[in-house]
């Protein structure tokens, strides 16, 4: 379960330094996508080139963590729920307060929409994840006894939760070996690469395929995290990425 952003910040710091030499949440290709250029792909994946990517990557930091600030599988889900399309220190300054008095689905409706959307105005498209929010918890209430269920199919059916949300949640909550695909892992498994393709599912599924099973629990924990701190969109910091000699991107930055 997510312990905040400390952990997961010295963390990265590791992934770093080792080597020197969630509209809906379903994740869109982004528009100039067939213009970014890739990495010159192999013929087929290479296991032992993969093996070693997540090798590093777990003995960086063996016990990755999510960065959403929750206290239990209910609060999870409604902080990735207001996450998409915001940051994750965004939707965390809201929820420490809110969950200290909201942190189960019947304390939530007790609470009410009107104050929801209160407590979480600073989170964009505030309103309508609200609306959200307390849809889904009356529908833990009177189906599921407010527990959260345990199943991708399940989950998918409450309100304002697609299928990164779900994976989220049994990863975290539930320690599935789930593969939740958001923009940053979705634009360095391109690039890399590993699992490629024009969709997050294709990209979920092509990384199920390829990851050995020692290293699923948390790979996508390991490639968000790069994604986010390393791997960056405009600026990769290639010169301290422990896996660059493992990339074949042809516009790898090794200077500042």
């Amino acid at each position: 379960m997510a312990k905040g952003s400390r952990a997961s910040e010295a963390a990265v710091s590791r992934l770093g330094s080792v080597a020197k030499p969630e509209p809906t949440p379903t994740l869109k290709a982004p528009a100039n996508a067939a213009k970014t250029p890739r990495a010159r792909r192999p013929k087929k994946p290479d296991p032992a080139r993969i093996e070693e990517i997540f090798r590093r990557f777990q003995a960086a930091n063996p016990e990755p963590m999510g960065e959403l600030y929750s206290v239990n599988p209910y609060t999870l889900l409604v902080a990735v729920v207001l996450s998409a399309q915001a940051t994750d220190a965004g939707v965390n300054k809201a929820t420490k307060p809110l969950f200290a008095i909201a942190d189960t689905p019947e304390k939530m409706l007790e609470l009410g929409e009107e104050k929801l959307r209160e407590a979480i105005k600073t989170i964009g498209l505030f309103r309508m994840k609200a609306k959200h929010v307390i849809a889904l918890s009356e529908r833990l209430v009177k189906d599921y006894g407010g527990e959260i269920p345990r199943t991708r199919e399940e989950l998918e059916t409450l309100p304002g939760v697609g299928r990164k949300t779900a994976n989220v949640v049994l990863n975290i909550a539930f320690g599935e070996p789930t593969i939740a695909v958001d923009t940053h892992l979705f634009r360095i498994s391109n690039r890399i690469p590993l699992a490629t393709g024009k969709t997050p599912l294709e990209i979920e599924r092509g990384l199920e395929a390829i990851v050995p099973e020692a290293y699923k629990r948390h790979a996508h924990h390991w490639l968000i995290l790069h994604g986010r701190y390393v791997c960056k969109a405009l600026r990769p910091e290639c010169g301290r990425c422990l896996i660059r000699d493992l990339c074949t991107w042809p516009q790898k930055r090794l200077t500042a």
